[in-house]
């Protein structure tokens, strides 16, 4: 009897194994904030193929910003172009919108999606517009009878109520909430799929908020504030990879049938990849411009981070015939520069928005009320609680405990009288609580002054020295 029990046990083990559902990997490959650095780009399509070597089922997914930051991408013929081709060539499967991809506006946005490949969703903006294609809020997609879907969405939160960048590229598109949109469509979703991934452009601080109530996600894939993030949330997990393409995300996600059993996820560096040959030769050929290659003068000693900014300011200043020149941290996009020769090129990627000149007059009265609004701003996170605006006279700002702004102090001004003020066409257009007088944006691209001072003034010796501080009352 004992014998034969012991069979039975042997034959149901063996019906039992066979009814347990097979277990499947799903390796999702992610890149956020590439700003178009395609010069990584070879490296990352050797840890692509890699991947896709060694697992069955591989997804590629960004989540947004893949142009502006490179001037032999931002200056190509078809601005971006040399971007898309590469993730076209490389098989992205779904991308979300980041605030740069509206920076030469909606009717080359929507040229651009038309040639893109892959799947681009956003739930959370909405077109009025005949240039710009409403997109999907959503996509579901099924790889070996899993089904696997992808909510995308991007932030509202800097402009306010659309992203950050120049109001005039968003007119007529309405931005709803993002965390609003990612609940709504994840009720919709969850129910229809196994795996249910939000690719977010919203910033990881956002990200965090939605999930502190929000745990119908599997995987939120984020971008926008250039943070490593690989953080599990009420169960779901949060990633991002940093910036400019030095690392690629590894999500893993075990399921057991239609189940999801195990996520892990990696942030892979790239530098540790041999750069594919073929892609490498494609990336050579965007970068044989002659006139981008072209040397314009040099830098005597290198610039630090302020010194950049200095240079930014007193040079839209001196254009201007200004008293006073600011310039906006946004808008300096490098954070160095070495000395030695500098290249057409390189001016380009500090200031790849064709930004103009504007310029108006203000009592330091009216300037002090700009630079605590920044500050303070309770909208545009991002943005606030540092020193936005780098200027050619020292201030102070005095903040209380809390890190509120409660004053500026000028101390080579002199209060009540109104002096002429150089700034950005975006500070000018986009910053709140901006009073003055006579106000109007000039023809001078910044681009151009730079590359004016370079020609005529080399070697440009930087003063690296911060004039702007923090003190604590």
């Amino acid at each position: 009897m004992k014998k034969l029990l012991a069979g039975g046990l042997c034959v149901l083990g063996l019906v039992l194994a066979a009814c347990t559902p097979r277990e499947t990997t799903l390796v999702v490959l992610s890149t956020n904030d590439m700003h178009a650095r395609i010069q990584n780009f070879p490296r990352l399509a050797a840890a692509v193929g890699a991947c896709r070597d060694t697992a069955r089922l591989v997804m590629l997914v960004d989540a947004g910003d893949r142009w502006t930051g490179n001037a032999y991408v931002d200056k190509a013929p078809t601005p971006g172009m040399p971007m898309i081709a590469l993730m076209n060539r490389l098989g992205y499967d779904i991308a979300t919108l980041g605030n740069h991809e509206f920076d030469f506006g909606q009717t080359f946005l929507g040229r651009m999606i038309d040639s893109m490949d892959f799947r681009v969703v956003c739930a959370n903006v909405l077109s009025d517009t005949c240039v710009f294609p409403q997109l999907p809020p959503f996509v579901v997609v099924e790889r070996q009878g899993i089904r696997i879907g992808f909510v995308g969405v991007v932030t509202n939160y800097e402009g306010p109520g659309h992203p950050a960048g120049n109001a005039a590229n968003f007119e007529g598109l309405r931005f709803p909430d993002p965390q609003q949109m990612a609940r709504q469509y994840a009720g919709e979703l969850r129910p229809q799929v196994d795996v249910l991934i939000l690719v977010s452009h919203m910033g990881d601080d956002r990200d965090a908020e939605l999930l502190a109530s929000e745990h119908r996600y599997d995987v939120v894939i984020g971008g926008h504030t250039h943070e490593l993030r690989d953080t599990l949330i009420g169960g779901t997990l949060l990633t991002q990879t940093g910036k400019n393409l030095a690392n690629v995300g590894v999500t893993t996600i075990r399921l057991r049938g239609r189940k999801v059993v195990g996520v892990d996820y990696r942030i892979v560096p790239l530098d540790g990849y041999e750069p594919d040959a073929d892609y490498q030769a494609e990336v050579d050929r965007y970068y044989a411009d002659p006139e981008l290659n072209r040397p314009v003068g040099e830098f005597a000693r290198a610039a630090t981070a302020w010194g950049v900014a200095n240079w930014m300011a007193s040079a839209v200043a001196d254009e201007a015939d200004a008293e006073v020149g600011f310039y906006h941290v946004g808008g300096v996009r490098l954070d160095s520069i070495p000395a030695g020769g500098m290249s057409t090129a390189r001016i380009y990627d500090l200031e790849p928005f064709g930004t103009q000149i504007a310029v108006m007059r203000m009592t330091p009265a009216q300037m002090r009320r700009m630079i605590l609004s920044k500050y303070n701003d309770t909208q545009n996170r991002k943005e606030a609680h540092r020193i936005d605006l780098i200027a050619t006279t020292p201030y102070e700002i005095v903040t209380d405990a809390a890190d509120s702004a409660l004053d500026v102090r000028f101390p080579q001004l002199r209060e009540g009288r109104a002096y002429r003020v150089a700034v950005s066409d975006y500070v000018f257009k986009n910053y709140r609580d901006l009073d003055y007088t006579d106000g109007e944006i000039t023809d001078g691209k910044v681009a151009d002054v730079l590359l004016e001072e370079l020609e005529e003034e080399s070697p440009i010796t930087p003063d690296n020295r911060p004039r702007q501080r923090v003190v604590r009352r």
